[in-house]
């Protein structure tokens, strides 16, 4: 099944919030467009505005049967239905969520980054999950090979590629198969950079975290 970018980061982020806010899911179209151009736990940063990501609820609901629409409140609701859809677990939909919100990563970084989802007793838990979801009739998800000045190697889901977004989107970089593989490693400066960067990261997620204690949305 061929995703745009912008269904993969609507289900992404429907995987992300049922599992770290559950008193605010399913979430209103409102809320999801705020959830789609977080500044935290995303890569890339996009700016869609509510069209975009009704247009995109609209196609992974009526022709792809991904999502749910619940309707009667005072807004429509939206849920995804992948655990019902292509017979996933928790560890296997946390895994997913952070390769459609983040692009590729190493098993550790999935274990770092899937913690408040689904805690990975262990990486062989990361590693096993990853490896169901490769080995399918259908693979979800592939690693990558390990590139000169690379100490693991990495993976990314194979959920589509990204098409040039319209109005109400930033653009995206190539995803799924047609996405060329990152380049080496960087030392010296950049490695620092890069160590820096993840730092960030880690800090983002902590705020994150506390933010799902108060019970409020990160902005």
């Amino acid at each position: 099944m061929e995703l745009t970018g912008v269904e993969i980061r609507v289900l992404g982020c429907l995987i992300e919030k049922e599992a770290t806010t559950p008193d605010y899911y399913p979430l209103s179209t409102n809320a999801l467009v705020t959830a789609c151009n977080q500044s935290t736990n995303r890569d890339p940063v996009v700016s869609y505005d509510e069209r975009t990501v009704d247009a995109a609820i609209f196609d992974l609901r009526a022709n792809k049967g991904l999502t749910r629409t619940i309707t009667g409140g005072r807004t429509n609701k939206h849920r995804h239905v992948l655990a019902e859809a292509w017979g996933l677990g928790s560890g296997e939909l946390a895994v997913l969520a952070v390769l459609m919100l983040r692009g590729p990563q190493t098993a550790g970084e999935l274990r770092s980054r899937t913690e408040r989802m689904h805690a990975f007793s262990d990486l062989a838990g990361v590693e096993e999950a990853l490896r169901t979801l490769a080995v399918r009739a259908e693979p979800i998800v592939r690693e990558l090979e390990r590139r000169p000045g690379q100490k693991e190697t990495r993976w990314e889901h194979l959920l589509g590629s990204d098409e040039v977004p319209g109005e109400g989107a930033t653009a995206d970089p190539p995803r799924g198969g047609a996405r060329a593989e990152a380049p080496p490693t960087a030392t010296g400066h950049e490695a620092d950079l890069r160590d820096l960067h993840e730092q960030v990261g880690r800090l983002r997620a902590d705020v994150d975290r506390l933010y799902a204690l108060l019970g409020e949305q990160p902005t």
